[in-house]
């Protein structure tokens, strides 16, 4: 919405650019040699929580001064406000603590994260070793069978050529004499 405002003196003519958002009002001149007033530095933000209602607010502690959050830098620099000063978000948390509090969380997700990867992919090869394991067993019983197979067909086969050739072993009739 554009405002014209014209004046008793003379022909001078501001516009003013009127935004509504969500809970706030932003009023910014549209002529460059007019002062800008914008969401955050109105003078009727007196404490952090009218502050902060606005999210690209930011209230320091310092100067007790509720500033735009210089959006082109990650972290505000001391120039705006010191990070102990300064609140974003809440105003019982300072900057500081919250980068901290963040990180702190942050290291703590992507830990346990890598953890319960580790221990999915060792449950997964145990499972496999136990899977492998499992048909070595199953064909060295079947190996086993088919040599204990092999081994009483060989000795049938051995007794009937020993018949055959007549040197089929009897049992023995003589026995060790023994001495008493």
């Amino acid at each position: 919405m554009v405002v014209s405002h014209n004046t008793m003196e003379g022909v001078v003519s501001v516009k003013t650019e009127l935004c509504l958002h969500m809970d706030y009002a932003v009023i910014t001149p549209t002529n460059a040699a007019s002062a800008t007033v914008s969401g955050c530095t109105a003078p009727s933000i007196s404490n952090c929580e009218e502050c902060l209602r606005n999210v690209s607010c930011l209230w320091c502690n310092a100067n007790k001064k509720c500033v735009d959050y210089p959006v082109r830098t990650i972290l505000p620099p001391k120039s705006v406000c010191p990070l102990s000063d300064a609140r974003w978000g809440v105003c019982w948390v300072n900057f500081e603590a919250l980068i901290i509090a963040m990180s702190v969380v942050g290291g703590v997700l992507i830990l346990s994260l890598c953890i319960c990867c580790c221990c999915c992919c060792r449950n997964r090869k145990n499972k496999q070793h136990d899977v492998t394991d499992q048909k070595i067993e199953r064909e060295k019983e079947q190996r086993k069978m088919r040599q204990e197979e092999r081994k009483s067909e060989m000795k049938v086969r051995h007794d009937e050529i020993r018949k055959k050739y007549g040197l089929f072993k009897e049992p023995n009739t003589y026995s060790k004499f023994e001495n008493n």
